[in-house]
């Protein structure tokens, strides 16, 4: 081998190592949500484990998983935020929930520990409005009697892209306030009314400028909240319960939900009743196309996904995150899966 050649081959195998952080070695690619991209990044590693295949996967929002997919650059899309049935029918696809997790208040402000904060939906839209913008307002120690707020601005921290997260979180406010329903609304992006706001891109984002920026709040998917020892908020729930968030609490909202009953299987499970149901629990959406390209890749996308189905659960609950059930994914399989033609 020339010294030229030897030096290109050098100069891939490094560019190799220096992105083997970022990126998996990709037989099949995905993009979209960043709410799931912790478990996502878990089954992969164990799938190239266990087959020798890669997949890799882009954490770059909802918004942007949709326009990848539809323009057909990736094999699959991922989104918290669920395509409407007749748009599905209308571009040719279909829609599964792959994980349910839990989107959390987020909050750094000094001398306040995890979830000695309590807080209901109406006073955290109030806050995300801007409508309470000092930590020393009263209002916020109504349900955290004898926590002692420091004073000052609150700066409140929100996605800058277009995000499922965002739809999640927007998602409760708008049911559990009529004032942020009229003046906000819910969706993957919003116009963030408060005087004092920042954008973050991502939920790795939104987590490291809230961590950066005292006294500010923000939300964040819990495994980004637990991973950086943020501090988190406890909720009232729809029962009036004050609950923690964690696998349980997500569980508990997502146990009441027939996935097999709701057209392209895409809902909402905020502000679910039950005692112990964390109120702003979500689910992170696979978005395929039935006659796809690439059918091999599709293939390939169902077999990482059964495999994850299968063997992820653990894996799943490690990161705090909660697996589908199996009256679900065996709907998923005979329902959904057979409609994407693979050979």
């Amino acid at each position: 081998m020339t010294i030229k050649k030897l030096l290109a081959t050098a100069s891939i195998a490094s560019l190799a190592i220096s992105f083997a952080g970022i990126s998996f070695a990709a037989d099949i690619t995905g993009a979209g949500a960043t709410f799931p991209y912790p478990i996502y990044a878990k089954w992969a590693e164990a799938y190239k484990a266990k087959t020798g295949n890669g997949m890799n996967y882009q954490s770059i929002g909802s918004s942007g998983g949709v326009k990848q997919i539809k323009a057909k650059t990736v094999d699959f899309g991922a989104s918290d935020n669920p395509v409407k049935f007749e748009d599905l029918e209308k571009d040719g696809m279909v829609q599964f929930p792959a994980v349910v997790g839990g989107v959390v208040p987020v909050i750094n402000v000094e001398g306040i520990k995890p979830g000695e904060l309590i807080l209901d939906g109406t006073t955290l839209a109030d806050l995300f409005q801007g409508r309470i913008t000092d930590w020393g307002d009263k209002r916020l120690g109504i349900l955290s009697p004898g926590l002692k707020f420091p004073p000052g601005q609150i700066t409140v921290v929100h996605r800058a892209d277009g995000s499922g997260t965002t739809a999640i979180f927007t998602d409760y406010l708008a049911k559990t306030s009529k004032d942020w329903a009229t003046a906000v609304g819910s969706g993957a992006s919003v116009k963030w009314p408060a005087a004092s706001s920042v954008g973050g891109k991502g939920n790795e984002g939104v987590a490291a400028v809230v961590a950066r920026v005292k006294n500010s709040v923000g939300y964040v998917e819990y495994a980004y909240a637990k991973k950086n020892n943020m501090t988190w908020i406890k909720l009232k729930n729809r029962d009036g319960q004050v609950v923690a968030p964690d696998d349980v609490t997500f569980a508990a909202a997502a146990a009441g939900t027939d996935w097999s009953k709701i057209p392209g299987m895409g809902t909402f499970i905020t502000n679910a009743p039950g005692q112990k149901s964390w109120p702003i629990t979500g689910a992170s959406f696979i978005l395929m196309y039935k006659n796809p390209d690439n059918k091999a890749n599709a293939a390939e996308v169902i077999k990482f996904f059964d495999f994850a189905f299968k063997e992820g659960k653990k894996m799943a609950e490690d990161l705090d995150y909660v697996a589908m059930p199996d009256v679900t994914t065996d709907f998923i399989r005979k329902n959904v899966w057979s409609q994407i033609k693979t050979k």
